[in-house]
């Protein structure tokens, strides 16, 4: 018979700076799939979505995605 002892450790995750965050605008007009690609500087997304509506009259709604990167670290 083999045993198995589990010790349940904690861990919490927060935002590492040191990977920086990326930036993505979207359009979410119907048959557009017009998008940033992924920006390092929000602003950068941003103007690229004010250009795109001021090309496209009716393209004024977007989705925009904020990736960060996490790190696990053990709290005990």
């Amino acid at each position: 018979m083999t045993r198995a002892l589990l010790r349940f450790v904690k861990h919490s995750i927060r935002h590492e700076p040191a990977g920086g965050v990326t930036y993505e605008a979207f359009c979410t007009a119907p048959g557009c799939e017009a998008q940033s690609g992924p920006q390092d500087v929000q602003e950068t997304a941003q103007d690229w979505a004010l250009g795109h509506t001021g090309l496209n009259p009716g393209h004024d709604l977007f989705r925009r995605v904020f990736t960060d990167h996490a790190r696990v670290t053990r709290t005990e």
